[in-house]
């Protein structure tokens, strides 16, 4: 379920962003790279294209905020809830009292051993 609503609200962004792309503006948007107003003109006809474009927008505005909300209400739970935050502050008040670090990572970076030779580096100006 959750994946076929998931590809809908994907197609429903793509012809959401399409629509918007679409509609005249003062440089004619996507329709004036296409060859410009020529061809929204000849699609949707002279006042059509206002008409149908504002519409498309609408629903699928409509459309995205609901699938957004459908998503949002039958994902599942990810969060830690209120009775686990609760047991990880004891356990980190815990530790501190006792002195060890809430984290225990191991050190990975390679410590560096002084090298017992010299290193020589070559004179200025060429060896000359």
């Amino acid at each position: 379920m959750i994946v076929l609503l998931t590809m809908l609200h994907v197609i429903i962004c793509v012809a959401l962003i399409m629509v918007v792309l679409m509609q005249s503006a003062k440089g004619e948007g996507l329709a004036g790279a296409f060859g410009g107003s020529g061809i929204t003109g000849a699609v949707f006809g002279g006042r059509g294209a206002a008409t149908f474009l504002s519409k498309a927008t609408t629903f699928l505005a409509i459309a995205f905020f609901v699938s957004c909300l459908l998503l949002s209400f039958l994902s599942p739970s990810t969060g830690v809830s209120s009775s686990d935050r609760s047991g990880i502050q004891k356990e980190a008040e815990k530790r501190a009292t006792e002195g060890t670090p809430a984290t225990s990572v191991p050190n990975t970076t390679p410590q560096q051993q002084p090298s017992s030779q010299p290193t020589q580096n070559p004179p200025a100006g060429g060896g000359k």
